[in-house]
């Protein structure tokens, strides 16, 4: 198979460069494992401020409707993070006190919701909480078993029962002015979180939970639609094995499950994200890019990997692969000609492409343009 471009990860990086190469008129192939950064997607695109229109085009052609309010953003503890441009049903504060009293509701026996974390948080902003749980007879067979109580299979439930949980609320509310909720709505009807703010009198915030992202999902699922859309190739629970280079250039790569047939390609573009994804491999010694034997930037110094405080920034998560001001991937100190790097495999190394997702899209951005270029 010979493509244009060949992209390999499929997260957000991987799928905006695919999208932009696409709509220019350029074959490709996304090359995904199906883990991702959207699964742990909080709906907001860090570091992005007021985005260029072709962000807003390409998101919106998807399905995909952002909205730009710079302010702060509710995290799954409590916390608060200053954020710009989020998803729709995304809300950003002016302020961390965005409201007088709260009712924070969640399903009995869900536990990736961590609802006196959240009362805690907004109580330390001056805010009065009130925690309830309902128990619906939609939610007893994922009660059955705990891999069931996760956020995407409690999604499809909501998609279908989001009326019975408006009913509830209403009985529950008494003098509060706000609502939050388990951000649990809307994975494959996007309406309903609409839907559910205008049947309760209040208004309704929905939180994060633990991985799966059901925002993040949802946003995968339509940047992916759009993507073979407008033509392009989507290998799903494939990885590349080998890469053939050759003085400095990428002829075609190896996947697991396509076996010896090579996949050629006149560019490719990783977006093979961090440790999770396994876009980055540690081991007791070093820190390593795993398709390409890439540069990376990292401490020698095991010890000064992490830090002791938990919660506390760490080192190891800025680490990433070296790349040039066009963003080819450096090997043994040299760009390779047409291989691109985007996404949170490059660590902190472009502080200037901003952090999370904003990085992932202004990087898949720029390695599509210098691709567009030759």
């Amino acid at each position: 198979m010979k493509f244009d471009t060949v992209i390999i990860g499929g997260g957000l990086a991987g799928m905006v460069a695919g999208i932009t190469l696409e709509k220019a008129g350029k074959k490709t192939a996304i090359i995904s494992t199906g883990q991702n950064a959207l699964h742990f997607f909080s709906g907001s695109f860090e570091s992005l401020q007021e985005p260029e229109q072709r962000i807003v085009d390409l998101f919106s052609e998807a399905g995909v409707r952002l909205h730009y309010s710079p302010g702060v953003r509710l995290m799954p503890l409590g916390t608060f993070r200053e954020s710009a441009l989020a998803l729709e049903d995304i809300d950003i504060f002016p302020s961390a006190q965005f409201a007088r009293k709260v009712l924070i509701v969640n399903f009995l026996g869900y536990h990736d919701f961590f609802s006196s974390f959240l009362a805690d948080g907004l109580e330390k902003q001056g805010m009065s909480c009130r925690v309830r749980f309902l128990n619906l007879p939609e939610m007893e067979k994922l009660e059955q078993s705990p891999s069931e109580m996760r956020s995407v299979q409690i999604a499809r439930t909501m998609d279908r029962v989001w009326e019975k949980v408006v009913q509830e609320v209403r009985v529950l509310l008494k003098d509060e002015d706000t609502v939050v909720l388990p951000q649990v709505f809307g994975l494959q009807d996007m309406s309903v979180p609409g839907r559910i703010r205008q049947g309760i009198p209040a208004r309704v915030v929905f939180a994060g939970t633990l991985p799966p992202s059901v925002p993040g999902l949802r946003t995968q699922i339509l940047l992916k639609q759009r993507y073979q859309l407008l033509g392009g190739t989507y290998l799903m629970g494939d990885e590349v094995v080998r890469a053939h280079v050759h003085d400095g250039v990428v002829h075609s790569v190896a996947t697991r499950n396509l076996d010896n047939h090579y996949i050629e390609g006149d560019n490719f573009i990783l977006a093979t994200g961090g440790y999770f994804s396994k876009g980055l491999v540690s081991n007791p010694f070093q820190v390593f890019e795993p398709v390409f034997g890439l540069d990376v930037e990292y401490n020698e110094d095991r010890n000064a990997w992490y830090n002791p405080a938990f919660k506390e920034d760490q080192p190891y998560m800025h680490f990433g692969v070296k790349a040039d001001e066009s963003l080819h991937a450096l090997k043994d100190g040299q760009p390779v000609e047409n291989l691109y790097v985007a996404g949170s495999v490059l660590g902190s190394n472009r502080p200037e492409f901003g952090t999370a997702a904003g990085k992932a899209v202004r990087t898949a951005l720029k390695a599509a343009d210098e691709i567009l270029k030759v």
